[in-house]
């Protein structure tokens, strides 16, 4: 298998091409708007001879740009469609083999151009077979706060309390930024990022050979912002909110024919309340003991957010696009932990007062170069991306005992610093073969360092002294260099896709002491398949299969954390392994009218899959991460989206999936079989003078394992909204977690003990948000975002 894998890795990467030349008349040109001169892209293109019956038909690229050939002799006309613009008819004497048309410059139509810009807008939810997107300026409930909060509303996703992104009830999810891997994904990173940033979540069950094979549950993509329209625009957005949140994000862009400047300004002050209670039992020796403990978390989190970048144009044919992004935060916490133990009665207390100061600082540099070709759909693209980020977090922490004697406990203080830098690059090529039929291939790789040092000490009678002997730097370094290739065409109503990918990745942790020396690299294969099949112009069914990887993150694999609590510890695991799933999906896309169903059914097979182990040691409750033998999921999901009036929106989303783990790990037996489901229902009015009300309910069935039971999590969020200002500005009030009903409620059970937690991390939230935009209202011609830069 490896020496296969090699082969055709190298296979790709000097893999070309040989085309022939058909010997038709070809007409080519390209498509702008009058006025402006900007690109349309997608425009209907007819061939049509002297009855008007239809010969050849085509549409014209993202840019605009088209080519379309017929072996036909004599006088043809070619029409020219776009909605909201005035159709084009250009009769033509076919007396050469090669006709370039130059550039047709199209006009709005006046008559219809107000209905089209009112009509025309997108759904907040929109679906396809293999690919649900969430649209966020439609979504009034994601506008206000961070991107953690925008994916707790995005179908089939959820969200953990420590910021763990879950999709279909599994944790094993990639999530990308503009179809990238980024540092603003890792950890709670996703908290810092505001999510008026970000245009559109792209949701892919199964993706194909074309992404990282990462993540066995699926990809999400986030796509930020990007400008849109010509000439001066942008605007200014200010958030108000209780707990205090104080947003404030101007954006200013220009466009012209050649340049687009983007640039977007976030300033963000927020105070985040946390409730945390505990009660724990021991048997040991045959003796009951129980603690009672409560943590009260007050954070205050500042950020500033700068992204700015052009793309060029020197031509229709080739785009450059560079762009710079910083993420700084600064945050200031503080927590105060109550341990009250008991055997019989209560007979000891202890307080434990907490304080850090952190910082990070995240950078990432873009560049991409997009060449189209005179071949309608052909295109190259090359990509690099450079991130480096730096963080240091401070614990002072100080342990009182109240009972039943008033005891200083020694000060506690630790220190965490750490660094990264990443490097990627990767080179795609699309090659149409036929009308229906189409080549891709790519290649990439990508080199990761990172290095963290940890430091905790105590003090006794004024001298400092390690705890543990937790003092290390451990460097931690990756390369995973991949190829791909894949195949699609269609014929009649059945389409295919056939794809492959390799990928070799190496991983080494090395620290400073010689305790985790752990060196590994392998070399794999990545296959995917998707078949549809249109059953009518409504209703359409995919099957897909692929292949999938899940990589230990860096926080699974670090042998040390925080020591914030005094009863409980989580450690990393440097031994971690990857897991790998097949993953098959049967799925359904069908229009009724005004009602869109969507059904799958899919099934998971994970070898190796990592989950969470607790154990007791030295009288410390520690949990790390563990590789068990296999994990079974297969469930159905259903989404519906009914829009029976222009101003009412619902959707609704249930999902059921069986689930069988099984492995042993330090004599725990973790085999275990069990049903869950999730569901989640929404709804948008929109009132007259543009006054709009939205609600969200979401529901998360009981989750359990061999070790620990989640009961059911359920939540509501509420939103208003108005514009006005001839749609130059917005009003929008929202309420996340209203009621704070968002609890999380888990019982921990092992050898001699049982745990039960229940968690808040973030109490209900109030927020007035304040949009005025400039030159971006009022009716627009229909222009689409180019999707070459950022996808």
């Amino acid at each position: 298998m490896k020496q296969i894998a090699i082969i055709y890795t190298l296979l790709i990467c000097f893999c070309g091409k040989s085309s022939a030349q058909l010997k038709e008349r070809v007409f080519s040109g390209q498509v702008k708007e009058k006025s402006s001169n900007i690109e349309i892209p997608f425009v209907s293109i007819a061939i049509l001879d002297l009855e008007g019956k239809n010969i050849a038909s085509g549409m014209a690229d993202e840019k605009g740009n088209f080519s379309i050939s017929i072996m036909q002799k004599g006088k043809i006309t070619i029409e020219f469609n776009f909605m909201s613009y005035r159709k084009i008819s250009q009769p033509i004497e076919t007396d050469k083999n090669k006709f370039d048309l130059g550039t047709i410059l199209m006009e709005p139509d006046p008559m219809v151009l107000k209905e089209v810009s009112i009509t025309a807008t997108k759904s907040a939810v929109s679906l396809t077979l293999d690919k649900k997107v969430f649209e966020v300026g439609k979504d009034i409930l994601s506008q206000s706060g961070s991107v953690t909060e925008l994916l707790s509303g995005v179908p089939s996703v959820s969200v953990a309390p420590g910021g763990a992104v879950s999709l279909r009830g599994n944790s094993s999810v990639l999530v990308l930024i503009n179809g990238r891997r980024s540092g603003l994904t890792a950890g709670a990173a996703l908290e810092q990022l505001p999510a008026d940033q970000v245009e559109k979540v792209e949701v892919i069950a199964n993706p194909s050979s074309k992404y990282d094979a990462s993540g066995s549950a699926g990809i999400i993509n986030i796509v930020l912002k990007k400008n849109k329209k010509s000439g001066f625009n942008g605007q200014v957005r200010l958030v108000g909110g209780i707990p205090n949140e104080t947003r404030f994000s101007p954006s200013l862009n220009y466009k012209s024919n050649k340049l687009n400047l983007f640039s977007t300004i976030g300033l963000r002050f927020s105070d985040y309340v946390g409730l945390y209670k505990t009660d724990q039992n021991v048997i040991q020796n045959g003796i009951n003991s129980r603690l009672n403990q409560r943590q009260d978390e007050n954070r205050h989190d500042d950020g500033r957010l700068v992204y700015f970048g052009a793309d060029y144009q020197p031509d229709s044919l080739n785009t450059i696009t560079v762009a710079y992004l910083l993420n700084a935060t600064k945050d200031h916490d503080k927590t105060k932990l109550a341990y009250n133990y008991f055997s019989s009665v209560q007979d000891s207390s202890l307080i434990r007062l907490g304080e850090s100061w952190e910082r990070r600082n995240y950078n990432q540099l873009e560049f991409n170069y997009t060449k189209l070709f005179k071949k309608p759909g052909k295109k190259l693209t090359v990509d690099m991306q450079y991130d480096f980020w730096n963080s240091t977090k401070n614990w002072n922490l100080s342990t009182q005992r109240i009972l039943p004697s008033l005891q200083q406990r020694p000060e506690i203080r630790t220190n965490s610093i750490g660094s990264s830098k990443d490097f990627a690059a990767q080179s795609d090529m699309v090659i149409p073969i036929s009308n229906n039929s189409t080549v891709e291939y790519g290649i990439k790789a990508e080199n990761r360092k990172v290095s963290t040092g940890f430091l905790a000490e105590s003090e006794t009678a004024n001298v400092w002294f390690i705890i543990d002997d937790i003092d290390n730097d451990v460097a931690y370094n990756e390369f995973i260099g991949s190829a791909y290739m894949q195949f699609r065409s269609k014929i009649k109503n059945f389409s295919y896709q056939l794809g492959l990918r390799s990928e070799y990745t190496e991983v080494n942790i090395m620290d400073s002491r010689g305790l985790y020396d752990s060196k590994k690299d392998y070399l794999k294969l990545f296959p995917t398949v998707h078949l549809g099949y249109s059953l009518s112009k409504s209703t359409s069914l995919q099957l897909s299969y692929s292949r999938r990887i899940n990589r230990p993150n860096l926080n699974s694999l670090y042998p040390f954390n925080e020591l914030t609590d005094y009863n409980s510890r989580y450690i990393g695991n440097p031994n971690l392994n990857p897991s790998y799933a097949n993953v098959f999906e049967l799925g359904l896309l069908g229009h009724i009218g005004v009602l869109t169903v969507n059904p799958s059914f899919y099934y998971q097979h994970n070898n190796g899959v990592i989950i969470d182990y607790s154990y007791r040691e030295d009288g410390l409750f520690i949990s790390m991460p563990i590789n068990i033998r296999l994990e079974e999921r297969s469930g159905a999901e259903l989404l519906l989206l009914y829009n029976p009036y222009k101003w009412l929106k619902m959707n609704m989303e249930l999902n059921v999936y069986h689930f069988n783990q099984a492995g042993i790990y330090a004599s725990q037996d973790f085999g275990y079989s069990g049903n869950t489901f999730t569901s989640r229902f929404g709804t948008q009015v929109k009132l007259q003078s543009k006054f709009s009300v939205q609600a969200r309910y979401n529901f998360s069935g009981a989750v359990n394992n061999a070790q620990s039971n989640l009961k059911s999590v359920h939540a509501i969020d509420m939103g208003v909204g108005q514009s006005f200002l001839k749609d130059k500005a917005s009003l929008l009030f929202d309420v996340s977690n209203l009621f704070n009903l968002r609890k999380f409620s888990t019982t921990t059970t092992g050898r001699e003990f049982i745990i039960s937690q229940v968690v808040s991390p973030n109490a209900a939230r109030y927020r007035l948000t304040f949009v005025y935009r400039l030159n971006l209202s009022g009716d627009q011609s229909v222009r689409q975002a180019k999707s070459g830069n950022r996808n």
